[in-house]
């Protein structure tokens, strides 16, 4: 959607009706520009198979501002995806306060344990969506986990786990593609993130 600032005079604004993807125009001393479109926080925890393939999946589309947090910055890989923000950090779980209640998370770490701290502290924080990698197994563990932690069983419920869609297979890409497909079409309105079968973790 264009808007439009006065430079100068006192002119009333003319008509904001520039082609899409036209150059900042300076008309009657108004400049008319586009405005850029929000974009959606996506906060992906673990740098493994999985959260690399999602990065590649997502980090194209432009309504998406990607966080991406690891233990370390070994573990991500040498080249990341232009606009994705790289986030070492020793103690990831410490990080959940700072981040916007709004935000996509998924949760794909190396570690059952950093995992659930993460799960833990995002119940506690708010979010959109929380997707956790895992098998139903994985999944059984961390409902009474998360229950003993004193989190309800509606809350519980709001996280997403397995993730991806088992008909395509458990390759990293196909996860991501699954898994992305599944973000975008939550975003439009068309439809909520489900759990719906992942590799194990």
């Amino acid at each position: 959607m264009p808007f439009a600032r006065r430079l100068e005079g006192s002119l009333p604004c003319p008509p904001l009706s520039p082609p899409a993807g036209a150059a900042p125009l300076l008309r009657d001393g108004w400049l008319i520009e586009a405005a850029p479109s929000p974009r959606r926080p996506l906060w992906i925890w673990g740098a493994g198979h999985v959260g690399r393939a999602i990065v590649a999946v997502m980090a194209p589309w432009p309504g998406v501002a990607i966080t991406w947090v690891d233990l370390g910055p070994e573990r991500f890989p040498p080249t990341v995806p232009e606009g994705v923000t790289v986030l070492p950090a020793a103690d990831p779980p410490a990080l959940v306060p700072f981040v916007p209640k709004e935000a996509a998370h998924l949760v794909l770490t190396r570690s059952h344990a950093l995992d659930l701290a993460l799960c833990h502290a995002l119940l506690g924080h708010g979010f959109d969506s929380l997707g956790l990698i895992g098998s139903a197994t994985k999944w059984a563990r961390f409902r009474s986990r998360l229950g003993a932690l004193g989190h309800s069983p509606e809350a519980i419920g709001r996280i997403a786990c397995p993730i991806g869609d088992p008909s395509l297979g458990k390759h990293p890409q196909a996860i991501a593609i699954s898994v992305g497909a599944g973000l975008i079409r939550s975003w439009s309105g068309n439809k909520p993130l489900q759990g719906q079968g992942d590799a194990a973790a």
